[in-house]
């Protein structure tokens, strides 16, 4: 195996270990929303959703830019064997990310009741107070993330995600019946939706005591990488300062940008949504994203996996490497985004009854059927915004961003103002917007790189194989419920045997097609594996 190839093999399979474990985490988080939604109920339900729209933009303000800013920076340095200059910006990036969210922190605590009268939603100041430790704990947690990443092992970073979703999804359902029961008609649903935040401080001290504990048998490793190292410079606190800033400051823009859309449409809806079913649509429309954010989390860590070994290539100038890993890259995400887009379009309402029970299955199924193609598009640009970044363009995802919001904004605020559209003006944004930011990061990805994307196989065959998919996996959706009948435990068979039968049927279609092919199948996750499985059934050219 060639050192190239030997590097790309390498690339999939950390992609690979971090997106199993960050569908894992949030497979387990789908898993939870249920119980917990039915104990503290859809108006609960909805306040805590729009807890953590906040939560989150505040996390992007303080440190969730920090694994990747980490990531690249060191990975640069560590390219050229400048260990010193490495560990002294993870130094520096500790205490910065430690004061950046002991600051965010302190801002949303004692901001969170004008939060609460700006938003329109009542009961909002309890969740948001509960939830802010955990951003000072997360930009710490962000922080070793981002220099175990550097070393390109994405394990530490994939385990520690699972412990915490693990210990979020246990501590949130008790924690959610604990405060419902102690809790009265006045202030339940803040209550109920403070009970539920508990788990995600809790999920967070879990996962960083779990990388502390890393770190530290890291040590020994550490001090041998100091004893070799070949900088011919040591950097001053100066200028990784400036490292930092031009680094982390885009990125956060870029990401506040992208978070500021779901804050905004929340705000929105509440100011311009005049109906009383206000926090339950709100509700409803938070689970439909939740599971678009699945096959979503497969995009992000092969962004996130990809980001050192590009930054890698354009410091040694490998140019003709960087565009090989970005083409993978892409083709590996449309393989999979494609047939989950098509997956949940056809399975919509009968996967949201069987998650979601006690709410409206209906009204998110819907959803689902409409707004699913947002899986391909927010697929599509988080891969070409870590190609940017990679590229270091770093301020060009920022512009692309701050368009697509801008067009975002004006759509969703009078779709919610001139029409009855309701809550699915929300919807139509959520799939505007990803395919804005995609296309203006195509324009800049071929502009930057020189760089060209092969179509056939990497959009033209997984989009005809999911269509295929598609139409066998609604037939036997309608062949099994016809058979099985309509209640809950039905539901749920049918729904298992119709995931089964369009795995099958979206893995012969793929290679029947051609869209997969035997050289092709070292640069895909457990690609030697499935091509034994192809050999067997003839399919593999």
């Amino acid at each position: 195996m060639g050192k190239n190839q030997s590097k790309s093999s390498n690339f999939i399979k950390q992609g690979t270990i971090l997106a199993a474990a960050s569908v894992l985490s949030r497979i387990i988080g789908l898993l939870y929303r249920s119980p917990m939604t039915a104990i503290i109920g859809d108006d609960s339900n909805g306040l805590y959703s729009y807890a953590f729209e906040v939560y989150s933009f505040a996390l992007i303000l303080s440190s969730y830019s920090m694994p990747l800013a980490v990531s690249k920076l060191l990975s640069a340095k560590f390219a050229k064997k400048e260990y010193e200059n490495g560990y002294r910006i993870f130094k520096l990036a500790m205490i910065y990310a430690s004061f950046i969210g002991a600051l965010m922190m302190a801002v949303i605590f004692f901001a969170a009741p004008q939060i609460e009268r700006f938003s329109g939603y009542e009961g909002l100041t309890l969740p948001l107070r509960v939830l802010s430790p955990t951003i000072f704990v997360v930009a710490v947690t962000g922080t070793m993330r981002g220099f175990f990443q550097s070393r390109k092992t994405m394990i530490p970073t994939a385990v520690s995600q699972v412990i915490e979703q693990i210990f979020n999804a246990a501590v949130s359902i008790f924690a959610a019946w604990l405060f419902v029961r102690f809790s009265n008609e006045g202030n339940r649903a803040g209550m109920g939706a403070a009970g539920g935040t508990m788990g995600t401080f809790a999920g967070a001290v879990t996962g960083l005591a779990f990388l502390i504990f890393l770190f530290a048998a890291y040590m020994p490793r550490m001090r041998l990488h100091l004893s070799h190292d070949c900088g011919t410079h040591d950097d001053t606190a100066s200028e990784i300062g400036k490292m930092l800033a031009v680094t982390i400051l885009p990125i956060i823009l870029s990401q506040a940008v992208y978070q500021a859309s779901g804050i905004i449409d929340g705000t929105l809806f509440g100011r311009l949504y005049t109906g009383d079913d206000k926090k339950v649509l709100v509700s409803i429309y938070s689970k439909y994203r939740t599971l678009i954010n699945v096959p979503n989390a497969i995009s992000s860590a092969m962004a996130s996996s990809m980001i050192p070994t590009l930054v890698s290539f354009r410091a040694l100038g490998n140019h003709k490497a960087f565009k090989a890993k970005l083409a993978v890259a892409v083709k590996v995400n449309m393989v999979i985004a494609f047939p989950c887009a098509v997956g949940l379009t056809v399975l919509g309402t009968p996967i949201m009854r069987m998650l979601f029970p006690s709410t409206d299955y209906i009204i998110s199924g819907r959803m689902l059927l409409f707004g699913s193609i947002a899986v391909v598009f927010y697929a599509l640009s988080t891969i070409t915004n870590a190609a940017l970044q990679g590229l270091d363009k770093m301020n060009r995802p920022v512009v692309n961003a701050a368009v697509s919001l801008a067009f975002h904004v004006a759509l969703v605020a009078f779709l919610l103002k001139f029409t009855n559209l309701g809550i699915y003006a929300l919807l139509i944004g959520t799939v505007t917007f990803p395919l804005v930011v995609c296309i203006l990061n195509w324009i800049s990805v071929g502009r930057f790189a020189d760089y060209r994307q092969e179509v056939r196989t990497t959009f033209l065959i997984p989009a005809a194989a999911s269509a295929v998919m598609g139409i066998i996996t609604w037939l036997a959706h309608m062949l099994t419920s016809k058979l099985l009948g309509g209640s809950y435990t039905s539901n749920f068979v049918s729904v298992v045997i119709c995931m089964v039968i369009a795995v099958a049927v979206y893995f012969i279609m793929i290679f029947l097609l051609g869209g997969l092919k035997e050289k092709d199948m070292p640069d895909f996750p457990m690609g030697m594996r499935l091509a034994r499985i192809a050999r067997k059934l003839r399919i593999l050219r």
